[in-house]
């Protein structure tokens, strides 16, 4: 029998009621990659070094923005910093955490509404909890934009690319799988692309992977 899909927004939202990514403590916990030293630290250096080589001059649009621990080191290195996620309560609570005059907050389903204008999209591990219906509704997005840094947690070694899963808490790793926007069926188009960071998981649990995606320009959406 296959398994209906649930609603992304009423999953994302039991996922941060029941503390299914951990973080008992916390009001919003967005897992411990958002959370363990080890990831974000090597994370924050190699994007604010990119941040940095276009003097903090860039729009940068985070999609899928969670508790905002990581990206709350950006802010200062952009000119302005639009954070999205589909979690009503979430944004409500960032809003009143985060503040800078350059810094907005936006409830939004990253998959259906229009997305703001930005030159960088940022998307850290956001895909890899999406089916792939979703993720091309997405991609098809992303020619809107000039850069794109894409955060995706891989297996080790060779692997199926974009095995469909029904969205939710969990990612394609144990079907040793993983989201690649430049194989079937997305198939991004770039015009240039760079891994930024890599880290390499203990005990096999795989790799995480930011890439660098330069978009070739005034390219035209995809119909979905």
């Amino acid at each position: 029998m296959t398994k209906k899909p649930w609603p992304t927004k009423d999953a994302m939202s039991q996922i941060y009621d029941l503390h299914l990514w951990g973080g008992k403590a916390h009001d919003f916990y967005s897992g411990s990659g958002s959370h363990d030293a080890k990831l974000v630290a090597p994370y924050l250096d190699s994007v604010i070094t990119f941040l940095k080589s276009h003097n903090n001059s860039l729009t940068v649009c985070d999609l899928g923005c969670g508790d905002f621990n990581v990206a709350k080191e950006l802010v200062k290195y952009t000119k302005k910093f639009i954070a999205i996620d589909i979690v009503e309560n979430l944004i409500a609570r960032n809003k009143s955490l985060f503040k800078a005059k350059h810094l907005e907050f936006c409830c939004l389903d990253i998959v259906e509404d229009e997305l703001p204008k930005a030159d960088c999209v940022i998307l850290r591990q956001v895909l890899q909890h999406l089916s792939n219906a979703e993720i091309l509704k997405i991609v098809n997005t992303l020619s809107n934009y000039k850069y794109v840094i894409l955060t995706e947690h891989l297996p080790n070694g060779k692997f199926i690319p974009n095995k469909d899963i029904i969205s939710g808490q969990g990612i394609r790793l144990k079907q040793n799988s993983g989201v690649d926007v430049l194989s079937m069926p997305f198939n991004l188009e770039v015009k240039d692309e760079k891994i930024l960071n890599e880290i390499v998981l203990e005990d096999e649990k795989g790799v995480i992977v930011t890439q660098l995606y330069e978009i070739i320009p005034q390219k035209m959406t995809k119909k979905v």
